[in-house]
């Protein structure tokens, strides 16, 4: 299993390399022909909603020949063909006939429809995606209302070079006159040209990424918004405020009047600070103890991963112009971190006097791989019925199941496997009584819900603007590149998330309930809801996504996300509970 797990890791990171380390075609002679890719095409208010561009009636050769892709690539949905556009490195043309067609009613229809929900193309040149609209659409007017549609049936390519190399290339219809296709005429007969035109520049081949950036198709680079940061910033101090004022000072009281009456046995105290009465059942282990190990063992692995991304970002290895680098990571990294979850789970597992490890392993790796795979079926189904070039080839699927079966599951079972082996006793500061103490009656404000709200709203307020950034990029067109904010918001969703665990614990053991194990990660953990809660009002209110590939794909993919942000939180929160407790019963005199 061993070699297999070596030859395996050995097969990802050469995949991933081929991805990051693929930055060209290469060097060009004068002449040379510079091979043009078609990619794909799609609204542009549903970027997840693409075809392959000659699926389109357009110039198409007749046997189509595709490019060899990658994994990333294939993951972000290129479908790279041949075109029939000939350009010749540093070498000029102007008007060159592409082809002629002749278009019936139904090929008009599906123009026009396109036009109408604003297609965009993606062609790719030297590795350099080049978009444009597929065609102009004009309304004015109220009465008489005029709608007219026409199609770009030339095109101007302008190619930046430096040397021998290709810099940066884009695509202009500055100067063209549409083909109108509002006067009715079926069938129809257009022809298609195009023109290139060179131009020398300076960047350098290692700068044309910086280049890239400044295209103008899509929005530009998110800017720094300082209003978000220190919003966040200011809640994490009055947060660790709070708490720091409950450690040195209601708890510095609460121990010197318990530790002064302990020869008082039961007669103390038993209001608004009675944890001491409970300390015979805090530690009581809770039920569902696998399920709640294998919480925290995913948990645990998504914030390694998450971390491992923010840094790798931080670090400049991701092309961020190219999203299929980042899913190809992620991939990797979450077959790699399989590990810390199995690790994680069996060893609190067998602290905490599980017996079924086998069972556990199996629930630690099935409690985020299930709900993925089950949610990803439905979401390429219906990108497989509608012709989409998201739904991925069964080649793609197998390669994917193959890293979950041969790496991401055995280095959860061998994760286990130490961790079982490594466990300790739980080493529980209190003795533990066979009968669990009554819990009294609970007020409304100190319920499970109250404190779910409560825990959930303040980590999702400290991230709610930067939530709308990212949102934006994943589900639209902005460009992000602001990773240092992005780990700085990271590590203040954290500590708000610790903060307020251990705020309500402490409220929570005050009025002698001491089933704190899964409060304390339902608390913080209902991050997610809220994190799911602010996708429908951005999907309402902030986008222009339409349709129902795009709604499964954007609301099916969102669930997965909140229910990450519930596994991570919860498990911080509870790691910060558990490690408060430990401190206040270790402080406390008992007989």
């Amino acid at each position: 299993m061993a070699s297999m797990t070596g030859i395996s890791l050995f097969c990802l990171l050469w995949v991933f390399a081929i991805k990051n380390c693929s930055a060209g075609e290469g060097r060009y002679k004068i002449g040379e022909q510079v091979m043009l890719y078609v990619n794909k095409v799609g609204p542009y208010h549903n970027p997840q909603e693409t075809y392959h561009y000659y699926q389109l009636p357009v110039c198409s050769p007749k046997e189509i020949r595709h490019k060899s892709l990658t994994l990333g690539e294939v993951l972000d949905g290129d479908r790279m063909a041949e075109s029939m556009y000939k350009i010749q490195f540093r070498q000029n043309m102007d008007n060159v006939p592409l082809c002629e067609l002749k278009l019936d009613a139904n090929q008009v229809q599906t123009l026009r429809q396109a036009i109408e929900e604003l297609y965009y193309f993606e062609f790719v040149l030297d590795e350099i995606p080049i978009r444009g609209f597929l065609g102009y659409m004009e309304e004015s007017g109220f009465l008489p209302h005029t709608h007219k549609l026409g199609l770009w049936t030339h095109l101007d390519f302008n190619v930046h070079y430096n040397n021998d190399r290709v810099i940066f290339a884009n695509v202009s219809v500055q100067d063209v006159k549409p083909f109108s296709l509002d006067d009715g005429r079926e069938p129809l007969s257009l022809t298609h040209t195009y023109s290139v035109h060179w131009y020398e520049t300076l960047v350098t081949y290692e700068r044309r990424g910086d280049r890239l950036q400044n295209s103008s198709f899509f929005p530009k680079t998110l800017e720094i918004h300082w209003l978000s940061i220190i919003n966040s910033l200011v809640l994490v101090f009055l947060l660790t405020g709070f708490v720091i004022i409950i450690l040195m000072r209601v708890l510095k009281s609460d121990l010197a009047r318990y530790n002064l009456d302990e020869d008082a046995g039961d007669d103390f105290d038993q209001g608004d600070n009675g944890w001491k009465i409970i300390h015979t059942d805090v530690f009581r282990f809770p039920p569902y103890k696998s399920l709640l190990c294998a919480v925290l063992g995913v948990g645990s692995q998504f914030l390694a991963l998450g971390t491992g991304i923010i840094v790798m970002a931080l670090l400049g290895i991701f092309n961020i112009h190219r999203h299929g680098a980042i899913n190809s990571a992620a991939i990797l990294l979450y077959a790699l971190t399989c590990c810390i979850s199995g690790y994680v789970s069996s060893n609190f597992y067998r602290k905490i006097g599980g017996e079924r490890w086998v069972w556990n392993i199996i629930l630690t790796t099935s409690l985020f791989s299930a709900p993925f795979f089950l949610t990803w079926s439905v979401v390429n189904s219906v990108h497989w019925v509608n012709g989409s070039t998201q739904a991925l080839p069964v080649t793609t699927i197998l390669l994917l199941l193959t890293v979950w079966l041969v790496v991401g599951f055995p280095l959860t079972v061998i994760g286990g496997i130490f961790g079982k082996n490594n466990a300790g006793s739980f080493e529980a500061p209190c003795r533990t009584k066979n009968i669990a103490r009554e819990i009294p009656q609970q007020p409304w404000y100190k319920s499970a819900l109250v404190h779910m709200t409560i825990g959930g709203f303040l980590p999702f307020s400290a991230i709610s603007v930067e939530l709308y950034y990212i949102f934006a990029t994943v589900w639209g067109r902005e460009q992000y590149t602001l990773y240092g904010i992005l780990f700085l918001v990271f590590a203040i969703l954290l500590s708000v998330g610790a903060c307020i665990s251990v705020a309500l614990t402490y409220f929570q053991l005050s009025g002698e309930d001491h089933r704190w194990w899964w409060r304390s990660v339902l608390s913080t953990g209902s991050t997610g809801g809220f994190i799911f809660l602010y996708s429908i009002f951005y999907y309402c209110r902030r986008s222009n996504m339409s349709g129902s590939m795009q709604t499964v794909e954007f609301f099916g993919y969102t669930f997965l996300t909140a229910f990450v942000f519930f596994l991570m939180l919860g498990t911080v929160s509870f790691a910060a509970s558990l490690k408060f407790i430990r401190y206040i019963y270790v402080n406390l005199k008992m007989d």
